[in-house]
């Protein structure tokens, strides 16, 4: 009995030990299950050997400046991946510290910390390690709110992690990590948000601002240090990454008492396409690429993707002198907007001279037609009655102002003609041995603003066509600035070059007797000896001479074109100029340097087309010629305080030493204003003026381009200048050896003015 006892006791303990390691063996298996379907696929397709290598990303198009600087990008999500050696330490730390402690031990999968999620249901933290988090990223982002989805979701990331761990080091799971995150503000990846929220590179963030950004990984809306509401919770957080620093030994506790006492300090920088430097130029560049792209397809046939394929433009601009430039043209438009608002005031038509009420009715109706409104209205089928009557309904808008955007009520046709008010600038800077563009301003601001000023408009260039008469008739007659022309009432026979009528120029404020040299006819824009030139070397010599210089505008060979009635671009004009620093050589504008792709294999590299010109001493001579402009003409403001005819100091303490060649140019009615300046590595043209022609100041005093586009250019000259790593020529211009054309006019006998003008307005 006991023996049979003992024996079915034997049997029900074999039996209950069977039942246990099936059970174990069960769970086990059932454990096991769900990772060996999930990598074999059967819950859900799994990324390929090729897709962990290469996995899917839309990478910003970067635009890199000569100095290296990032001027702007093109993107679906504003992302520059970097590599783990530009990462700084700190950020590093601060990662591993918070985010995952035993990264450098575990094999994508924190068993610990699993455990702990899953007996605390969560409440004790997350259990995903940096390799676990970069798989949710890579592979399908945020996780499901469905239970049993998101527990299929889990499994996968757990396999793919232990994948990504053994095809990647620790230090490029973190750069993948890193460079894929997503931190508002279009902030992807690590780069552009160390750039965005702190104006700089990764390798430059402090130890603090890099915590303000591991903090943000957590939940960026809720952390996020701009935001008024949540700033409290980001310093707690960031204080909080700062702790887990102390705690792992990264930084002692004095630092880190330090560091948490002090406030978050941003910088922030948005990368809009509106925001930044070169607004306009990037824009400009947006259409050259699209272009690129289309000649210049991939090995396999398919085409560049600007906004998704990571491309690298490098571009001949200077961030250093692009931001000299647009401050320079901001501080000064400032200043005249609030002298135009106020003539505006006594103006019954304002902002428009020289049209009656037809006439302004209808350049506000054109303009009405040009604008978005108008466009998507008549895109989303709109009669035209309902959209003209919506332009005179009160709307909230913004709108622009000098002291910043104005939350305003006002009809969209009240804003057209505010919009009309505002004086519009241009300015573009080209090193004239390299034909290099260094600065690129196409208006006062890309946001309200977007027509190009540099290369999109044509205005009458006015008196800065001038030099190209000058510059023929000395190439072609071997004439010296020292040769003079009597200053006397000039004709041309309407049957010489088959005119309507006979042409009879007029020079400003009709002065005139005399005699005038060369040298003193263009400082003061002498009106009858250009036309007198030009009728001495004929107009076709002249059109000649500057469509060689670049200029590819088309140019009547006319009489007229000598006192500048012609409509040319900045960018064609400042090119032009700069073949005379380049003692008479012709190099065409660059401004790209060469694009390469995401991998940093070059795909191009630019190099510019040249073309002799001008002899390299007649060249020489006009720049001669254009330095007297700034000596004792109509850009003599440049030099020094001068005195009035009461004697009292006026002008304006530029105070210039050094040689500067160049030319001033007020078109009709003052519509115009222009100033383009060389000095001997150096040439930039500025150009202010209204949207409309008929927007400008009354009087010449306030309208002529010494007044409304040399400031420009001298605040801009002086902040390169002061840049001394920019290097700007503060030296003379080269003169050409046994140069043998009389340049010192001193002794010449003449009538010269010693108290010119500072401008000329044109007389056709």
């Amino acid at each position: 009995m006991t023996k049979k006892k003992t024996i079915e006791e034997g049997t029900d303990s074999n039996k209950y030990l069977k039942w246990f390691w099936r059970i174990v063996i069960g769970g086990v298996i059932l454990m096991i299950l769900p990772f060996l379907l999930a990598s074999w696929g059967a819950l859900g397709v799994m990324p390929t050997f090729e897709d962990l290598e290469n996995p899917e990303s839309n990478l910003a198009t970067e635009v890199i400046s000569i100095d290296g600087k990032t001027l702007g990008k093109y993107a679906i999500e504003n992302r520059t991946p970097i590599k783990y050696k530009d990462i700084p330490q700190n950020l590093v730390e601060a990662l591993v510290a918070t985010e995952d402690e035993r990264f450098y031990s575990h094999s994508g999968i924190d068993i610990q910390s699993t455990a702990r999620a899953v007996l605390t249901m969560g409440s004790g933290g997350g259990g995903s390690t940096i390799t676990q988090q970069l798989s949710k990223l890579l592979f399908h982002g945020e996780g499901s709110k469905n239970l049993p989805q998101r527990i299929l979701q889990k499994v996968r990331e757990y396999v793919i992690s232990v994948r990504l761990e053994r095809q990647y080091t620790k230090s490029e799971i973190i750069t993948m990590y890193l460079n894929k995150q997503g931190f508002l503000y279009n902030a992807i990846g690590i780069r552009s948000a160390s750039r965005i929220y702190f104006g700089k590179e990764p390798k430059d963030l402090k130890i603090e601002e890099s915590a303000v950004l591991v903090a943000m990984l957590k939940n960026p809306r809720q952390y996020n240090p701009r935001r008024e509401i949540s700033k409290k919770k980001s310093l707690q957080r960031r204080n909080v990454v700062l702790k887990q620093m102390e705690k792992k030994e990264f930084i002692t506790e004095q630092v880190k008492d330090s560091l948490q006492k002090l406030p978050i300090t941003l910088n922030f920088s948005p990368e809009g396409h509106s925001d930044g430097y070169a607004t306009y130029f990037r824009e400009y560049l947006r259409d050259f690429m699209k272009k690129w792209i289309q000649n210049n397809p991939k090995p396999d046939g398919t085409k560049y993707n600007l906004h998704r394929d990571g491309l690298k433009i490098y571009v001949t601009l200077d961030s250093r002198m692009q931001k000299h430039a647009e401050e320079a043209m901001q501080e000064h438009m400032a200043n005249l907007q609030r002298s135009f608002f106020k003539e505006q005031k006594r103006n019954k038509t304002a902002p428009f001279y020289d049209l009656d009420k037809k006439l302004i009715k209808i350049t506000l109706d054109q303009a009405m037609k040009r604008s978005n409104r108008w466009k998507r209205m008549k895109k989303n089928g709109k009669p035209e009655k309902e959209i003209r009557a919506s332009f005179n309904k009160k709307v909230d808008m913004s709108v622009f102002s000098w002291k910043g955007d104005i939350d305003t009520i006002m009809t969209p046709m009240d804003s057209i003609r505010y919009y009309k008010h505002f004086l519009r600038a241009g300015l573009m800077s080209i090193e004239p041995q390299s034909g290099h563009v260094k600065a690129w301003v196409g208006g006062i601001n890309y946001k309200h603003f977007q027509f190009d000023a540099v290369k999109q408009q044509k205005r009458q260039v006015g008196s800065t066509f001038k030099p190209f008469v000058y510059a023929a008739a000395i190439d072609q007659l071997k004439l010296s600035p020292c040769d003079s022309f009597p200053n006397t009432p000039y004709t041309i026979s309407k049957d010489k070059y088959g005119m309507p009528q006979d042409w009879s120029p007029k020079n400003s404020g009709e002065k005139y007797g005399g005699m005038k040299t060369l040298k003193n006819a263009l400082a003061n824009s002498v009106n009858v000896i250009t036309a007198r030139l030009i009728d001495m070397v004929h107009p076709k010599t002249v059109v000649r001479l500057a469509q060689s210089a670049g200029i590819t505008s088309e140019i009547l060979e006319v009489p007229a074109i000598a006192l500048g009635s012609v409509d040319l671009s900045l960018f064609e004009m400042v090119g032009a100029y700069s073949t005379f620093a380049n003692k008479g050589l012709r190099v065409d504008q660059m401004m790209v340097l060469r694009i390469e792709d995401k991998n940093g294999t070059i795909l191009e590299q630019f190099v510019p087309e040249t073309d002799e010109v001008l002899s390299e001493k007649s060249a020489y001579v006009v720049l001669n010629l254009l330095e007297g402009v700034t000596q004792s003409g109509s850009g003599r403001r440049l030099r020094h305080w001068t005195k009035n005819p009461d004697n009292v100091v006026t002008g304006h303490p530029y105070n210039f030493k050094n040689a500067i060649a160049g030319k001033t140019g007020t078109t009709q009615n003052q519509s115009d204003g222009w100033f383009i300046g060389i000095v001997p590595n150096l040439a930039t043209g500025v150009w202010v003026g209204g949207e409309d022609r008929a927007t400008h100041f009354y009087g010449i005093g306030k309208g002529q381009g010494a007044s409304m586009a040399l400031p420009i250019w001298a605040l801009f000259y002086k902040k390169c200048y002061a840049d001394t790593s920019l290097r700007i020529s503060q030296d003379e211009f080269e003169k050409p050896k046994n140069l043998s054309i009389k340049l010192n006019c001193s002794k010449v006998s003449s009538d010269d003015d010693e108290n010119p003008l500072d401008d000329e307005e044109p007389q056709f």
